[in-house]
């Protein structure tokens, strides 16, 4: 297979990669070493040589090529990677050079999934293969480095390990049910390490929340009356007009998304439609959607506009605050450059009955970025994001998280049948199920189904 590893246009070189049993072979016959009567064949793995590619007498690209042989390389397979210049003329060239003397073009992510296949990584490595070309924060970037180099495989071994020790023991047992006096499995022993591993599970679990969060970005929703500032402050936010701003009521109708990273931490920011009563139906799809992210939503900004604030304050509370349970609430008072001073504290007696462990405050001026940073600090706070490192282990995809969910479950059938005492072909059933959704997660039971929908959401090249 073959394909270019680099992104269209990123820069003055670009890598085609070749992997597969004939790629040193293949490579040779297009390859012109400048040392004369050195090939590609003799080459010694990890080494570099520099000649040119050609087309018969024609002169396609002066090249460098690393070798690397199998099993010693990404794929686990004999591999080749031109270094050539960035031109995506020269790129096709070498490429169609390639099909024709051999090869094929490689379908996305499937380096990384002969990898697997070959047992370079497990599939938890491999998708923190995609989790890392696709980070955009030091938070991201962290987590995908440690479950790639196997921080997540190395729990995941020790829990199976562990569970295994038991299942053999409870089927010892099974082959000498005859001899009802013999107990290879001590109850109580065994009662302890579940209860381990219970913990062990529950701790991976849990820590999703926290890595959606980093993974995904952690969800706000700017929400308010038309006309309050909310695209305003989007486009502050983002730093781009990302959204109409207008004097006219309600120009917003639909939900509009986009991420930002503030301090470190990726927020993903949802402007909503301005709520109020109308007859327009698109107006009022556009309503309903505000509500559904609100629920979705970890923080909401509930832009208030200052003038106005006790007004907007007494018809939406009631439509705000039941939603907000469980969130963290930021009432953004704006446009408080056409008040004084001296009514802030009349706007902030309006909140006297609002939640006051998860509700904050603070005036702005959308417009003239007035206190947008201060905005800005109180985000992070409110995001409780603790710091990573690259020794954590936190769960970030969601097929692991279903898979720990199923594991946790059966790990607690097998809790209540050792309280139950029942018998050890039903505890051992539980404990092969356990055993089954753990190693699930890192492929050793994995259909062909779900490998291809995970690789396919691969770039090509890797």
């Amino acid at each position: 297979i073959c394909a270019v590893s680099t992104a269209p246009g990123a820069g003055g070189i670009a890598v085609i990669r070749i992997s597969g049993p004939e790629a040193i072979a293949i490579c040779n016959t297009i390859f012109v070493p400048r040392t004369a009567g050195k090939g590609l064949l003799s080459q010694k793995a990890y080494t570099l040589r520099y000649g040119s590619i050609r087309r018969g007498e024609e002169l396609i690209d002066e090249v460098l090529i690393a070798l690397f042989r199998a099993p010693h390389s990404f794929t686990g397979e004999d591999t080749v990677e031109i270094t050539c210049h960035g031109s995506v003329y020269i790129q096709q060239q070498i490429m169609q050079l390639l099909i024709e003397r051999g090869c094929r073009s490689a379908l996305p992510g499937e380096y990384t999934q002969r990898a697997f296949m070959n047992g370079k990584m497990d599939l938890s490595q491999a998708e923190a293969v995609a989790d890392l070309i696709a980070s955009t924060s030091a938070g991201q970037h962290r987590l995908a480095l440690n479950q790639m180099r196997g921080g997540f495989s190395h729990e995941l071994k020790n829990l199976r390990e562990q569970l295994l020790h038991i299942t053999s023991l409870m089927e010892l047992e099974l082959d000498f049910s005859d001899h009802e006096e013999l107990e290879f499995a001590d109850r109580s022993e065994l009662s302890t390490l579940a209860a381990h591993i219970e913990t062990v599970i529950s701790r991976l679990a849990n820590s999703f929340s926290v890595g959606n969060a980093i993974k995904n970005g952690i969800p706000v929703a700017i929400i308010g009356e038309t006309n309050a500032g909310k695209s305003t402050l989007l486009n502050v936010l983002l730093n781009e007009d990302k959204a109409i701003v207008s004097d006219i009521h309600g120009t917003t109708r639909d939900v509009i998304e986009d991420t930002v990273n503030i301090g470190g931490i990726t927020f993903r920011f949802i402007d909503t439609a301005g709520i109020r009563e109308t007859n327009d139906t698109i107006e009022s799809l556009g309503i309903e959607r505000t509500f559904q992210k609100l629920d979705q939503a970890e923080i909401v900004l509930w832009m208030v506009d200052a003038v106005n604030a006790a007004s907007q304050i007494e018809q939406l509370s009631e439509k705000i605050i039941p939603r907000c349970e469980g969130k963290h609430l930021i009432v953004v008072f704006n446009k408080t450059d056409l008040i004084e001073d001296k009514q802030k504290e009349n706007v902030l007696s309006l909140l006297k009955d609002f939640p006051k462990e998860s509700t904050e405050s603070i005036f702005i001026s959308a417009k003239q970025r007035k206190n947008t940073s201060e905005l800005q600090k109180m985000l992070i706070d409110a995001a409780h994001l603790p710091t990573v490192t690259q020794n954590d282990i936190i769960v970030t995809n969601v097929r692991h998280y279903e898979a720990l969910n199923k594991a946790l479950e059966a790990i607690h059938r097998v809790q209540n049948g050792l309280d139950s005492q029942i018998s050890g072909d039903f505890l051992s059933q539980d404990i092969r199920e356990c055993i089954f959704f753990i190693s699930d997660i890192a492929g050793e039971v994995t259909n062909d189904m779900v490998l291809q929908n995970i690789f396919q959401h691969f770039c090509i090249g890797k």
